[in-house]
């Protein structure tokens, strides 16, 4: 079978864990044939130990360091556009959506090197069921625009996950049942160590950067989507999604900006999707598959030091999209509307305001390159030849 998922893992440390995910296809009875592979990684790591693995597991796949994505950049005629891809930063992940668009894979799934999938579930498999969706689920919303993806279980646990504006807490949430049909991200949740903010780590009296309060299986219910004019985190360890939306999903440049602004390249590229599927009627699925997160122990405030200077922003940009691109009729044409919003707007007042211009440039750029990369694919099919 043709592989038709490109699966994208971003990796430093333990690209072992992919063992874990093949086994747990085979033991499901998920065809690995589908799956072709991009470990994202740098230049000081064992690319051939990872390239070992993929052969010792019989999955097709590459491994792209630093100078491995110059050299592809190249290859591909956009070079230009190179600075795209932060180097020593999980918005690397950017670089697996430019390798799946110009490969013409049909779904990609995003996996964190820190996760393991639970053994009871197939992974692969419930991803694509959830992208095939089609039925009643149940919807969620809050008269604060924005639905606190564990919010299930939230009055025991009291968890909001990273990126959760502050200004949107103690929210009153609403459920009902509703009808979907066009479902084109599945976010699989997580167990274990939950995705939190460095601030709420802090609150939670954990200096190890992985919260003392942990979720299980039973903080989750029933499988769900954020009504339509609401917000919700995307967080990438665990996602899988439709080729379709990679013009309006860019994971920012994080982290080598000159504002050491990190951690919200999922986060605000979630926002950007979250619009898009609103406009064009669309849906992100929420729960299963669940994964296991075993984040590994490192300084809260090493995470604190990322996050502080994004954080102001991080409780306006929401309200940028959402006024963005209303009379679009595609992903890139909302993508571009937020984009022109956030690359020429004056947002002096907020500290770091100028990271937003800068992320809006790059996300000009984020659409030019997708076309360039689409044009050089166009230019090299051949032309039918005549009768």
């Amino acid at each position: 079978m043709t592989a038709d998922i490109c699966v994208m893992v971003p990796t430093i440390r333990n690209h072992e864990c992919m063992r874990s995910y093949f086994q747990n296809a085979r033991d499901h009875g998920f065809d690995l044939d589908r799956l072709f592979v991009v470990l994202i990684t740098e230049d000081f790591c064992d690319t051939d130990a990872m390239e070992q693995m993929l052969d010792e597991e019989g999955v097709e796949g590459a491994v792209y360091d630093g100078t491995a994505r110059e050299t592809w950049f190249a290859d591909h005629g956009a070079s230009e556009y190179a600075h795209l891809i932060p180097e020593a930063s999980h918005a690397q992940t950017s670089f697996g959506l430019l390798y799946m668009w110009a490969n013409d894979y049909e779904y990609g799934v995003f996996i964190d090197d820190d996760t393991l999938p639970h053994e009871d579930a197939d992974f692969f498999g419930t991803h694509m069921e959830n992208l095939a969706f089609e039925g009643e689920i149940e919807t969620v919303s809050s008269d604060e625009q924005w639905v606190n993806v564990l919010y299930q279980n939230e009055d025991e646990h009291g968890l909001y996950p990273r990126g959760y504006p502050y200004a949107a807490m103690d929210e009153t949430v609403s459920t009902a049942a509703t009808q979907v049909d066009d479902v084109v991200a599945s976010q699989g949740l997580w167990t274990n160590v939950p995705d939190l903010d460095a601030v709420r780590i802090l609150m939670d009296g954990d200096l190890q950067g992985q919260a003392q309060t942990r979720t299980s299986a039973e903080d989750f219910g029933e499988d769900f989507v954020a009504a339509e004019g609401q917000y919700l985190t995307v967080c990438s360890m665990n996602l899988a999604f439709r080729r379709e939306v990679i013009p309006a999903f860019y994971q920012l440049p994080m982290d080598e900006n000159e504002w050491d602004v990190g951690r919200f390249d999922d986060i605000w590229s979630g926002v950007f999707l979250k619009r898009a599927c609103d406009v064009l009627g669309k849906q992100i699925y929420n729960g299963d598959p669940l994964c296991e997160h075993n984040k590994a122990p490192r300084s809260t405030f090493s995470d604190l030091t990322n996050e502080v200077h994004g954080l102001e922003l991080n409780e306006h940009v929401w309200e940028i999209v959402d006024e963005a691109g209303a009379d679009a009729d595609s992903y890139a044409g909302v993508f571009e509307d937020i984009a022109t919003a956030m690359s020429e707007g004056d947002f002096s007042d907020w500290e770091n305001g100028a990271f937003v211009n800068y992320c809006g440039e790059f996300m000009l750029d984020w659409l030019a390159c997708l076309d360039e990369l689409e044009n050089a694919a166009t230019e090299q099919v051949p032309a039918a030849a005549d009768d």
